[in-house]
């Protein structure tokens, strides 16, 4: 009789379910660009990819925030959800393109806590939080970045914040990201530690969460919106990964 422990039988069952989005990453990287499904169309094929010097063996998790049931925050029928998918596919793209070995963690509408059979908690969202956690210790990951977007009550505060887990290298890939992303919106808006986060604490990994902007700013939300919009901030997150990586 083989004794299977309880860790190692949830680790089945996290790569059973992720294995489809895995198993599909090759054909979708050979995608042609088009407007209908430019979320996983990049023009450069796997093999005319240059991996960027040492870093290619390199795990990035990106963790579009929220999902399904969970629609995070929103602003009259815009939803987080939306946005950070948007936001995370296009981010993927972009490391790939530059040669960074990259995971999405969903690339539809639905929550990582559909997936999780192997949490006894009645509470969703900590079985949604105990997923993303497992598939970033799973991969294993290097790196873990968390996509969401931001609310306050006044509609004046805007511009991004990147948390991060607290500890050396988590702080300075925030400060990266934090720093191309300032750049985009011209504010000069500080990094903070995210005690209080889930992922923030419970994730081994270099970990950051990235608040894109405010959905109840109007400026903000322009941004957040746009596929041009998108297409700048996911260029600032990875720009802020890469510079990370390459310090590293």
């Amino acid at each position: 009789m083989v004794l299977t422990s309880k860790s190692h039988v949830r680790r089945r069952r996290i790569i059973a379910a992720l294995a489809p989005l895995l198993l599909s990453l090759p054909l979708l990287l050979l995608s042609q660009p088009s407007q209908a499904s430019a979320a996983f169309a990049i023009e450069a094929a796997p093999e005319e990819r240059q991996p960027l010097l040492g870093h290619g063996h390199r795990m990035i998790l990106i963790d579009a925030g929220h999902g399904g049931i969970d629609g995070g925050t929103s602003h009259g029928d815009i939803l987080e959800k939306n946005i950070t998918l948007d936001i995370s596919r296009r981010l993927f793209l972009l490391l790939r393109s530059d040669g960074f070995d990259a995971i999405l963690n969903r690339n539809g509408d639905y929550a990582p806590s559909d997936e999780n059979r192997w949490l006894r908690s009645s509470s969703r969202h900590l079985r949604d939080l105990a997923q993303r956690k497992e598939l970033a210790e799973t991969l294993p990951a290097n790196v873990v970045v968390s996509i969401h977007v931001n609310w306050a009550p006044s509609p004046a505060k805007h511009g991004p914040l990147v948390l991060y887990r607290q500890e050396g290298r988590s702080f300075m890939l925030a400060e990266s990201i934090q720093n191309q992303l300032n750049r985009l919106y011209q504010v000069e808006g500080d990094t903070r530690p995210g005690k209080p986060f889930y992922l923030l604490n419970k994730i081994t990994a270099t970990t950051v969460i990235v608040e894109a902007g405010f959905i109840s700013s109007p400026v903000d939300r322009a941004k957040l919106c746009s596929g041009k919009g998108q297409e700048e901030i996911a260029e600032a997150i990875a720009g802020g990964i890469a510079a990370y990586l390459m310090e590293m």
